[in-house]
């Protein structure tokens, strides 16, 4: 089908008119985080008692994650319309959280024997108390791999959403989503339809929450600094130094991997998305960035199918950062006792590790948690010993959030392209800005049907409406070819030959 070359239909290509300083985001968030540091610093009473602004502003976020997730992955496999397809997708995400989970364990290990940060403490395991370790983890035991796996089942669709389970949100949606593919997706437009419509209020809801994140973003600092304090850097000062050293080296590899399997210039995604990097160390969370960058993603040239996926999957199986400091923070523990692990030590604990990391994803004091089980698999030290780390911890959150975050992010451009569902001249055209918010909505499937209504008005020789007038050329929208309707004339989608970006 043949869309007319028109000025209006291309109007949205042109780069936006860039916003007042203070309107933007980014700077919003940079001045609160800032503002929070030295709130913090200089009445630490004050800022801790500034907590419950930050934890609103993630409650919201949680919020909308689970119907989120849920309306993005079922529209997305609806639209692709093939399950088998979904299958290889989800096979292939998990060979690449695997790999790179195992990588990253591997790599802290190195540095932690390079580092020694724990050496020349000595500490006595006479002095540990149980207690506090038991304060941070509670009572919960370390889930094993059959019990890990049989909770992704829920027991309650309902439940889940209630509790904010993502992976047993995302198990349903697969089912939910493949038995729209099986019936027909004729049959099933008015679901379809409806979810489209759903969505398109999630991310009304969501563009209102982002409003309060600089709120958010200041008052986490202030009580992080406040509660903690700058004084924590010189007592962990190698230990430190060893994680964020070990994250810098970790991301210029993932500079590699990006460019080497995808073409994906990292630095021009993290300018894109600096917004949703700042906030998340500003919020010390994940969770908090995952809509907008599931959008980002999306629009960048990742199908929405693939977005749907593999963030969300990677929350739990791929965290990057979390393996890198449990690793150097095993180390640590041994070497302040004053025992330095064997190549067969250190290898158990690999396997130990690669198991409780995944394990824990989503249980409050996690990296104790899987420290523990991985200390009382070796016998090396007293569990108790974990409980040196306390200290240390939520400054580390800054390290594990932007390389959780960012191997997330490059997981999914590899696997969209290695699945054959990535876009690279959408990718180019949204890191010039020339992919504007009106499309937002469009790139996650919002106007499918929208969109298929004004091509077949413009095929009968009728004007097209204003609102398409405004918007997007369909022919560059990711995954709009494949959510045609059987015996469409389309041309099929052909590999981008688009320039490299350069600032």
């Amino acid at each position: 089908m043949k869309i007319p070359d028109s000025a209006a239909l291309k109007a949205s290509s042109a780069p936006q008119k860039k916003k007042p300083l203070y309107r933007s985001l980014f700077f919003q968030i940079l001045i609160a985080v800032v503002a929070g540091v030295l709130i913090g610093h200089f009445w630490p009473d004050l800022g801790s008692q500034l907590r419950p602004l930050g934890d609103g502003f993630i409650q919201l976020i949680k919020m909308i994650i689970a119907p989120l997730i849920f309306l993005v992955i079922v529209t997305g496999i609806s639209a692709v319309g093939d399950v088998k397809a979904v299958g290889r997708v989800g096979v292939k995400a998990l060979l690449y959280f695997t790999a790179a989970t195992l990588f990253a364990l591997v790599f802290g290990l190195i540095v932690g024997n390079i580092v020694q940060p724990g050496a020349g403490l000595n500490i006595d395991p006479n002095t540990l108390s149980q207690e506090a370790l038991t304060a941070k983890t509670g009572t919960t035991p370390p889930k094993d791999a059959a019990h890990f796996i049989l909770d992704i089942i829920p027991t309650s669709v309902i439940g889940a959403f209630a509790n904010n389970s993502l992976l047993q949100v995302l198990f349903f949606s697969v089912f939910f989503g493949a038995a729209i593919v099986v019936i027909g997706r004729e049959r099933c437009m008015p679901v379809i339809s409806l979810m489209d419509t759903i969505l398109e209020l999630i991310f009304k809801i969501m563009s209102w929450i982002m409003k309060v994140a600089p709120i958010g973003a200041f008052g986490a600092m202030a009580f992080i600094i406040g509660q903690y304090g700058l004084g924590t850097l010189s007592t962990y000062a190698k230990l430190i130094a060893a994680c964020y050293g070990a994250a810098i080296v970790f991301i210029a590899l993932l500079f590699l991997v990006a460019w080497s399997f995808a073409r994906v210039p990292l630095w021009q995604f993290l300018k894109y998305t600096r917004e949703e990097f700042l906030l998340a160390l500003g919020t010390a969370s994940t969770e908090a960035v995952m809509p907008r960058i599931m959008t980002k993603l999306t629009n960048a040239g990742c199908s929405r199918a693939t977005t749907g996926l593999v963030v969300p999957t990677g929350y739990s199986f791929n965290l990057d950062g979390a393996a890198i400091y449990l690793s150097i923070s095993l180390l640590f523990l041994a070497q302040a006792f004053g025992h330095n692990l064997d190549l067969g030590q250190q290898l158990a604990a690999l396997g130990v590790l690669l198991l409780t990391s995944k394990g824990m994803a989503g249980v409050p004091g996690s990296s104790f948690l899987a420290l523990s089980a991985t200390a009382a698999a070796l016998g090396i030290f007293p569990v108790a010993g974990v409980a040196l780390l306390l200290g240390a911890d939520r400054l580390m959150d800054s390290m594990r959030v932007v390389v959780n975050l960012l191997g997330n992010c490059v997981a999914t451009f590899v696997v969209s392209k290695w699945e054959g569902q990535f876009d690279r001249s959408v990718m180019v055209r949204a890191f010039r800005g020339e992919i504007t918010n009106h499309d937002s909505a469009i790139m996650l499937g919002v106007e499918d049907d929208f969109e298929d209504q004004e091509l077949e008005r413009i095929s009968g020789g009728q004007e097209p409406s204003p609102k398409f007038r405004g918007g997007p050329n369909p022919g560059d929208i990711p995954g709009f070819q494949m959510s045609r309707p059987a015996g469409s004339h389309a041309a099929p989608a052909q590999e981008s030959t688009a320039p490299a970006v350069h600032d």
